[in-house]
C-alpha cells in the first residue's frame, strides 16, 4: 500500500517536495520561513529527492548571507549587494519618497530609498507593508547636504509559482476525503499519522480557516507546545503574527501623525499570539475599532475610513487540568481585561478547542513528499477570492426564520472555509455530497459558533446560550 507522500508524488509532479529534515540542515544559520525553505530546496532537488547542497550553499552565501552584519559594510565599500529577503515598505509623504527597511540585515527606514523608475514599474507591488523578493542594492555616497543613502536599484518579487486553481481542484479528485485531510496536514508540515484520529486533525486544520476566508474572526486557547506560532509564523508570506509587545491603533489600524494605513489593510490575516503578553495602547479606542473592525471590515479613525478583509486570531494559553480539561467552565476569564467584553467577543466567529491537540514531538516531524509550502500558500491565498464557496454555502443552508443574524453569518462563513480546504473541487450544489458537507463543514461550524455563544452567555446572561436551528435545505 502506498503512501500518502508517494500519492502526492504521483498527483502533483511539478510541485511535491521530499521533507527530509537532514536536508534542510543547510539552513543553520539563517532564520528563513518554511516557503522560503521549500522555494529553494525544490530548485536544487532532482525527480529522485537528491539535494544538491554545493549548489544551493552557493546560492545561500550570494542572496542569504549568514551574517546580515555585512550586509550594509559591503555596501559602504561600493558593493552591489543582491539578496532574496523581507523587507518592509513605508511612504514616506513629507519627502515625497518610497522608503524600505531590512530589519534582518539592520537597514532602517531613513537609510534606504526606492528610486521612482523602480516604484513605477512595480506600483502594484511596492505598496505599504512586508514584501518578499529578490532586492539589488547600492549605495549612493553623499553629495554636498545629501547624505549617504541605500537604494533598491532592482527588484524581482518573490512568487516562484503560478497557481492554476482548475489544475488544484481536479487534483483534488484524486483523493478521498480521508486522503485529502492528510494532504493537507502534510503541507502544513506535520507528519498525519501522528495525530489521533480524524476529530483531531480536523481540530488542527481549522487554524488554516482564517488563511482561505477573509474577515474571518476566530479564537483559540490552547496549552503550550502546541505549535501555534509555526504554523502561523511560517506557512505563509499573505499573514502578519504578533507574539506578545504593545500594539497601538497606529500600527494595526491608522497611523494619524504619518497618515498611512496599518498592517491590517496589506494582509490576508494577523495572529495576536500570547495574548495575555500583549498591551494595547490606550485600550478603550482598541475596544471600540476592534469591535467596529469585527462586526463590518471597517474602522473609522479621524476622518479616515479604514476597510479592509483581514481576517483575526486570538490565540492564548488556557490553564488545564489533569485530565487535560480547561479548569473553569468560564474560557475567557484566561483573556486579558480588555477582551472579556461579552459584546467584542461576540463579534468573533468560532472557537478552536485547543486543548484537543497534541503537544509538538518528534513523531509529528514530517518525512516524505507533500506539497511545496510556497505553493500551497498560494493557493490558500487564491480560494480567500473565490465566490462559489460562498454561493454554495449559502443556496444549501436554512436557518429559522429568528436567527441571531451574527450566528448565521458566522456559521455560513466557516462552512465556506471548510469547504474551500477540504472541499475545493466541489463548487456547484449538484456536485455537493449534502452528507459529507454537514459532516465535515456545517456541523463543525455550529458547534465553534456555539462555543462562542455559550462562553459570552456565561459573561453576560442577557446574550442567549444556544443556537438558534440552522441545518440544510
Amino acid at each position: 500500500m502506498r503512501t500518502i507522500g508517494q500519492k502526492i508524488k504521483e498527483v502533483f509532479p511539478d510541485i511535491a517536495i521530499l521533507k527530509d529534515q537532514d536536508n534542510y540542515s543547510v539552513f543553520n544559520g539563517r532564520n528563513l520561513p518554511s516557503f522560503v525553505k521549500d522555494f529553494l530546496i525544490r530548485k536544487y532537488t532532482d525527480s529522485n529527492g537528491c539535494l544538491d547542497k554545493d549548489a544551493i550553499f552557493a546560492f545561500l552565501d550570494k542572496h542569504i548571507p549568514d551574517d546580515n552584519n555585512v550586509v550594509k559594510n559591503r555596501l559602504l565599500r561600493q558593493e552591489t549587494v543582491q539578496l532574496l529577503t523581507r523587507f518592509i515598505i513605508t511612504t514616506d509623504i513629507k519627502g515625497g519618497k518610497v522608503r524600505f527597511a531590512i530589519p534582518d540585515a539592520g537597514i532602517k527606514t531613513n537609510e534606504a530609498v526606492i528610486p521612482d523608475y523602480v516604484v513605477n514599474q512595480y506600483k502594484d507591488d511596492l505598496i505599504d507593508g512586508e514584501k518578499w523578493g529578490v532586492i539589488k542594492l547600492v549605495y549612493i555616497p553623499p553629495v554636498g547636504r545629501e547624505k549617504g543613502q541605500i537604494e533598491l536599484a532592482e527588484y524581482k518579487p518573490f512568487r516562484p509559482y503560478k497557481v492554476d486553481l482548475n489544475y488544484f481542484r481536479e487534483s483534488r479528485k484524486q483523493f478521498t476525503t480521508e486522503e485529502w485531510i492528510d494532504v493537507l496536514l502534510a503541507a502544513m508540515e506535520y507528519n498525519p499519522e501522528s495525530f489521533r484520529g480524524t476529530t483531531q486533525k480536523l481540530e488542527f486544520l481549522t487554524r488554516l480557516l482564517i488563511f482561505v476566508e477573509p474577515r474571518l474572526n476566530m479564537i483559540e486557547l490552547a496549552p503550550k507546545g502546541t505549535g501555534k506560532s509555526y504554523v502561523f509564523g511560517n506557512l505563509s508570506k499573505y499573514g502578519w503574527l504578533i507574539s506578545g509587545g504593545k500594539v497601538s491603533r497606529a500600527k494595526l489600524f491608522y497611523d494619524k501623525t504619518r497618515q498611512q494605513p496599518g498592517i491590517m489593510k496589506n494582509y490576508d490575516f494577523i495572529t495576536f499570539d500570547e495574548i495575555q503578553t500583549i498591551i494595547f495602547q490606550d485600550p478603550p479606542e482598541m475596544q471600540a475599532i476592534l469591535k467596529s473592525y469585527l462586526e463590518s471590515g471597517k474602522a473609522t479613525v479621524d476622518n479616515y475610513a479604514f476597510l479592509s478583509e483581514c481576517s483575526t486570531m486570538l490565540m492564548g494559553n488556557i490553564p488545564l487540568s489533569s485530565n487535560n480539561q480547561p479548569l473553569t467552565p468560564k474560557y475567557f476569564s484566561s483573556l486579558p481585561e480588555s477582551f472579556r467584553e461579552s459584546a467584542l467577543l461576540d463579534r468573533f466567529h468560532g472557537f478552536i478547542e485547543g486543548w484537543y491537540l497534541p503537544r509538538m514531538n518528534k513523531s509529528m516531524i514530517l518525512k516524505d513528499w507533500t506539497l511545496n509550502v510556497e505553493y500551497f500558500s498560494e493557493v490558500l491565498h487564491l480560494l480567500r477570492t473565490s465566490p462559489e464557496y460562498s454561493i454554495l454555502v449559502n443556496d444549501v443552508v436554512y436557518s429559522e426564520e429568528k436567527s441571531d443574524l451574527r450566528d448565521l453569518k458566522a456559521v455560513q462563513k466557516m462552512a465556506s472555509a471548510y469547504s474551500k480546504l477540504l472541499f475545493p473541487h466541489i463548487i456547484s450544489t449538484d456536485e455537493l455530497d449534502k452528507k459529507e458537507f454537514k459532516l465535515y463543514c456545517l456541523d463543525p461550524a455550529i458547534r465553534r459558533r456555539g462555543i462562542i455563544k455559550e462562553q459570552c452567555h456565561k459573561i453576560d446572561e442577557e446574550f442567549k446560550e444556544y443556537m438558534p436551528e440552522i441545518g440544510l435545505k
